[in-house]
């Protein structure tokens, strides 16, 4: 069993673990402080939409990139 993306040292992987969890929290109606973190997140990341599906997709993306290019500088070593 491979935990890829699994990187708990990673500040990217820890960014979007935050989004997610943020995302899930708005799903979930935890209230008006978590809309206005969800904003500021998407802001802070250059988009516009605070919806939870748009933290969902921002968090996995933020994992995915740094998996991916950690797999890119192995490769040139």
């Amino acid at each position: 069993m491979s935990f890829r993306y699994f990187r708990p040292t990673s500040l990217t992987w820890w960014a979007g673990m935050f989004s997610i969890t943020i995302g899930a929290l708005l799903l979930s109606g935890a209230g008006e402080w978590a809309s206005e973190l969800g904003r500021f997140i998407a802001i802070m990341a250059g988009g516009q939409d605070a919806s939870p599906a748009a933290l969902f997709v921002l968090g996995a993306g933020l994992v995915g990139i740094r998996d991916k290019i950690e797999r890119i500088f192995e490769g040139e070593e």
